[in-house]
């Protein structure tokens, strides 16, 4: 009986040694100053520590079960297991953090129907999933699946601009779980046009990315999108209107294309210009570096309205960017009016713009004669003819004369009611001296205003001079003249009379 139970305390004795070699070596196992920093390795040295301490344990159970050692001593080895599993999943948790990544496998800018431009977005997990920690370090896969290496969770998505705007509608996007080899896609509506936009994304325990990407073009439309910011303008008859248009290639196949112009009537002409070198154009090329271009359309009125081209009648036409292999399929566009449905059946990039004709009178004034000379007992007559130069109709056409002092003048008419295009009008002027008035020269000012859609229209002041003369005395230059006959007639006698002596 005490040999049984001298056996039974040695073996406790033993059992409670080798606890504490285990305890000790389960702690040497699980320290290491440079795990921090090489934490696949650490991850090797923790899953060593915890399987050490799992089996420990397990025979530590079936001991207690026996009654060969104490209470104590299992939960002593319980808690030396639950540190190990704790360390170890710590463990992996640092490594499935720090091998997550996700990428921006696809960035694809278009254009839907009602004209925004959106991004379609596509996010991979390219962690590498499960397989290749199993493999590297044989995990276990029931904890190795409950962790789930090969899920990202909680990621954010937005797009910046340079300045770190959100220019995304929505704002933020978010996906719950981001599993390997399943890529999501996200659409975007674009708040501000830009070619190249910041991906910004948030991820996992708070990993951040901020990649710039150069968006891809829709490659399936073939086709160039055009807008431009003055698609409505007014335009004087015998003027000319310019619309900026920005070109935006969504294309993989063409990059060469032929501008046109449809819809307008033949008595306006237009151009196709570079802005910036001013050079026509009527075919243009995108180049691999450069999807967007820019250019101008320049029309031009006629001077007077034709039946095609009325004032104040908008006037809506179409801008086509056709590609260079479809143009010889469609023919001479420009023999026929086009609907917007024909249009978009073309299935080509186009712009809808408009223009208002427009008109404005110019008053012209003419005078054919400018400068009278008349006695002070006489009364100046004079006339000028109006003319609407212009291209719309004056109404109130106002004659206004600024006299000299104690002058009287009288107007014929003072207004003209209206006065349409092309159209003259003859208005005669009196201007009468005052009683006193003095010998010289006195000036009138002749000024023209009129109205033309509200608007004043001046013009161009005359300046009318009149000539008064001195009036010649009868009885002074008859006295004048009798005297100087007396004198001479004078001079003579005495002549005669002094020869005689």
């Amino acid at each position: 009986m005490l040999n049984n139970l001298s056996r039974k305390k040695i073996i406790k004795i033993v059992l409670l040694l080798a606890g504490m070699l285990v305890h000790h070596a389960a702690a040497q196992v699980n320290y290491n100053q440079r795990d921090d920093q090489y934490r696949l390795l650490g991850l090797k040295r923790a899953k060593e520590a915890y399987e050490y301490a799992r089996s420990e344990f397990e025979q530590k159970q079936k001991l207690f079960e026996k009654n060969l050692i104490s209470k104590l001593e299992l939960d002593r080895s319980r808690n030396l297991f639950a540190d190990a599993e704790v360390n170890y999943q710590q463990s992996l948790l640092a490594v499935l953090f720090e091998k997550q990544y996700v990428a921006v496998a696809q960035a694809v800018k278009y254009q839907n129907k009602d004209g925004r431009k959106h991004v379609r977005l596509r996010l991979e997990n390219t962690s590498g999933g499960g397989a290749d920690f199993k493999k590297l370090i044989n995990l276990d896969d029931e904890l190795f699946r409950s962790l789930q290496p090969d899920v990202v969770n909680d990621v954010y998505i937005s797009l910046l601009n340079d300045a770190n705007a959100i220019i995304s509608q929505p704002y933020e996007a978010k996906i719950e779980q981001l599993r390997f080899g399943e890529p999501v896609e996200i659409d975007f509506a674009l708040l501000q046009d830009l070619d190249a936009v910041m991906v910004n994304i948030v991820y996992g325990n708070g990993s951040q990315r901020s990649p710039k990407i150069y968006l891809q073009k829709d490659a399936s439309v073939n086709k160039v999108l055009v807008q431009s910011e003055q698609f409505s303008q007014e335009a004087d008859l015998g003027g000319s209107a310019t619309f900026d248009l920005t070109l935006e290639l969504f294309s993989g196949t063409t990059n060469t294309f032929k501008l046109e112009v449809v819809n307008l009537p033949p008595q306006i002409n237009r151009s196709f210009s570079d802005p910036v070198s001013r050079a026509r154009l009527s075919q243009f090329k995108f180049t691999e570096s450069t999807n967007t271009r820019r250019a101008a359309l320049q029309v031009f009125l006629p001077d007077r309205p034709t039946p095609e081209v009325t004032i104040d009648k908008p006037l809506p036409f179409y801008v086509l960017v056709i590609p260079n292999d479809q143009d010889g399929t469609l023919g001479d566009i420009r023999t026929r009016q086009w609907t917007p449905e024909e249009i978009a059946a073309l299935n080509v990039g186009y712009v809808r713009l408009e223009l208002l004709p427009r008109g404005a009178g110019k008053l012209l004034v003419r005078a054919p004669q400018l400068f009278y000379s008349i006695k002070p007992s006489e009364v100046v007559t004079a006339n000028l003819e109006v003319v609407n130069e212009g291209t719309r109709r004056m109404d109130n056409v106002a004659i206004e004369v600024d006299p000299p002092l104690n002058w009287s003048k009288q107007i014929e008419p003072p207004l003209i009611q209206a006065l349409d295009i092309a159209a003259e009008k003859r208005v005669q002027f009196k201007f009468t001296p005052p009683n006193d008035v003095s010998a010289g020269r006195y000036e009138f000012r002749i000024r023209t205003t009129a109205l033309s859609e509200d608007k004043p229209i001046t013009g161009e002041d005359k300046t009318i001079t009149v000539e008064v003369q001195s009036e010649a005395n009868i009885w002074g230059m008859a006295f004048i003249i009798t005297s100087i006959l007396a004198v001479v007639v004078g001079i003579v006698i005495f002549g005669i009379r002094l020869s005689r002596r």
